[in-house]
């Protein structure tokens, strides 16, 4: 027996079922498109003109998102019935307030927003109140406290800002000589600059995972179950991912632990949609490291490896549908660099890039490019991982970034 029938409008009609997306990177933008699918009115949001989700969205609005005023004015004008974060540099506040007084649901839900947006917020829930596995860590929000939690951590350790993304603002510190570098270069990272860092120890691990996991609505009971995707194995540089690969292997243990800390933090967090929890793995132990409560970076490889993309199974989940984490394929990911500091971008080579019918690509269209700004991924299936992860880095390889 079906709890209760969803219901979607028509978009640009009265009718309209409204997402406004906070946010509209490439992430985004596969969203925007998995939302359309399903008859959904997309406005798109971003302190940017001509962001990659903006091009496919029905509207699209500039402002500065961490700005009170300007994106209360914003949801007032829209009304829409899903606020949707993509990024953290956000007036969480806001969103707090609309949820209370009932204006629109937040996804996953405010607190999970608010609690996500920094690295202290989410640090402390994981393991001050859940008891999950973490590094060893502190906060600091001066260089003399940075100093002395740097040394209280030993060395080396990791330094991350408390807000930021795609590894800006994180360093490696070997040894004290570099502290103050890092103090430096943390400050200047950050999407929102709040003076705060973590300092966490390091773990010796074999291996790092994302365990996309989604929170969805049974078709039935309407109760919220866990659902998770087949663990997706990435590699980092300066915290930037450069390649995913699906399915990782590991030891039935850890893979059990994973999915127990996943469940536990996004149970804590709330709400529907699709949850990218990052996790260390060494043999059948496993630790929490973050957790992004929207689609994740690393899971572009789903979109050759799953029945339903990353994307359109947070789609589903936030609308209220059934969804369907299976794989059907070996895959891998990697990044499209721009490798230079310009705007108005060619791309060539693509012809080459996909003579293998194995093979894809997705090039975001950012107006404008820097050294270490991702432009594009290539995608590949392949028999083996190892075999997927070769096929998209010289996939990644063929096509070439040029300026005009």
């Amino acid at each position: 027996m079906i709890y209760m029938s969803v219901t979607i409008g028509t978009p640009l009609q009265p009718s309209a079922f409204k997402v406004l997306l906070l946010g509209s990177g490439e992430l985004g933008k596969e969203v925007v498109i998995s939302l359309q699918r399903l008859g959904v009115e997309v406005h798109a949001a971003d302190r940017y003109d001509h962001a990659p989700a903006m091009q496919v969205a029905h509207y699209s609005y500039t402002l500065n998102m961490a700005d009170a005023e300007e994106l209360k004015q914003l949801i007032e004008k829209i009304k829409p019935n899903l606020i949707v974060p993509e990024i953290e540099a956000i007036a969480t506040q806001v969103l707090v307030d609309i949820e209370q007084q009932n204006i629109a649901t937040v996804i996953p839900s405010a607190k999970a927003v608010n609690l996500t947006m920094n690295r202290e917020g989410i640090r402390r829930l994981a393991a001050e109140e859940l008891g999950l596995p973490t590094s060893a860590y502190r906060f600091a929000d001066s260089l003399e406290s940075f100093r002395a939690a740097c040394d209280d951590i030993g060395y080396p350790n990791f330094v991350k800002p408390v807000m930021s993304s795609s590894g800006k603002g994180q360093s490696r510190v070997k040894s004290f000589d570099e502290v103050d570098a890092a103090w430096e270069y943390a400050q200047t990272g950050g999407r929102v600059n709040q003076g705060k860092v973590i300092v966490e120890s390091q773990i010796d691990f074999d291996f790092e995972i994302t365990l996309l996991t989604v929170r969805a609505k049974n078709a039935e009971t309407g109760e919220i179950e866990t659902q998770y995707c087949d663990a997706i194995g990435h590699r980092q540089d300066s915290g930037d991912y450069v390649e995913s690969w699906q399915p990782q292997a590991m030891t039935p243990a850890a893979l059990e632990e994973a999915k127990r800390i996943a469940h536990k933090v996004t149970t804590a967090l709330g709400g529907c949609g699709i949850f990218g929890v990052e996790l260390f793995v060494k043999g059948d132990k496993v630790w929490f490291s973050e957790v992004s409560p929207r689609p994740h970076d690393t899971g572009l490889v789903t979109l050759a490896s799953q029945f339903q993309s990353e994307f359109e199974l947070h789609a589903r989940a936030i609308l209220g549908l059934p969804v369907n984490t299976s794989r059907h394929s070996v895959a891998a990911s990697a990044v499209i660099y721009a490798g230079v500091d310009d705007t108005n971008l060619s791309f060539s080579g693509l012809n080459l890039a996909l003579t293998n019918p194995n093979t894809d690509l997705r090039l975001f269209g950012k107006p404008e490019g820097f050294k270490r700004r991702r432009m594009g991924v290539a995608t590949a299936r392949a028999e083996t991982t190892d075999q997927a992860r070769e096929l998209a880095l010289e996939t990644a390889s063929l096509v070439s970034v040029k300026q005009n």
